[in-house]
């Protein structure tokens, strides 16, 4: 995309793709409904220079109960010079017993601004659902000039035990990246909006926080405060209100 709009989208299966006439904001919608095992979807996008990107979702993905293979999702993001990417999907539901691997490679240039967040919810708490069998498995990688400059991967199941490394009772987790010249200024912001579940750092250019709730409602209440803090001059997607 450069700065006057689209230059090139391209759709296929049942992801598709709308922009609003004159936004920078374009919204992936998953018509199938959810992820079942063995799907598959890639989604590529690239931002031009100096233009801004935001990437969101229409609505909660959800990972169905999976027979075998787990729903791949692979997401290849590339950023210009002088440009800002945001990737904004709204929050992913895991099922009892829903397998999920997913990968995130961001490519960024010297000078672009990068913002992303990963909401995850293990069962919907208002349907008395419990998903503590489940399989997933998130790979993230962030280069910047072509350097490495973040990477991280997580692996739970195919049983999720109650410990603090798995959440312990809790049932929903975020995790936000903010790749900025003043990631450090961001920090000193956020950080009174944490709760005492909720931990934040900022180095070298890179702000990253791990947030934690009992369920999805009080996580996005947290979220929605905390990334327009990280978002700054760009405004939240509006599926970002509630």
């Amino acid at each position: 995309m450069e700065s006057h709009g689209i230059a090139v989208m391209r759709e296929a299966g049942s992801l598709k793709c709308r922009m609003p006439r004159g936004s920078q904001e374009a919204i992936l919608i998953n018509t199938s409904g959810g992820l079942a095992g063995g799907d598959s979807v890639s989604i590529e996008a690239e931002v031009g220079p100096s233009a801004t990107l935001t990437l969101t979702s229409q609505t909660a993905e959800r990972v169905y109960r999976s027979l075998g293979p787990a729903a791949c999702v692979d997401v290849n993001l590339r950023a210009s010079p002088g440009s800002a990417l945001l990737w904004m999907p709204q929050e992913t539901i895991l099922f009892e017993q829903g397998a999920l691997s997913r990968t995130l490679n961001i490519e960024l240039a010297a000078d672009a601004r990068f913002l992303a967040v990963e909401p995850l919810i293990f069962g919907r708490t208002e349907m008395g659902e419990h998903a503590n069998r489940l399989s997933i498995r998130d790979r993230w990688s962030i280069r910047k000039n072509g350097h490495l400059i973040h990477a991280e991967a997580l692996t739970i199941g195919p049983d999720r035990p109650s410990t603090p490394a798995t959440l312990g009772a809790f049932r929903a987790t975020a995790t936000i990246i903010l790749i900025s010249e003043d990631a450090d200024r961001v920090l000193a912001t956020v950080r009174p909006l944490l709760t005492p579940n909720d931990g934040a750092s900022a180095w070298n250019g890179k702000f990253v926080a791990r947030l934690m709730a009992n369920d999805g409602f009080d996580l996005r209440k947290t979220l929605i405060k905390v990334l327009s803090a990280c978002a700054g001059r760009d405004q939240l997607p509006k599926c970002w209100t509630f």
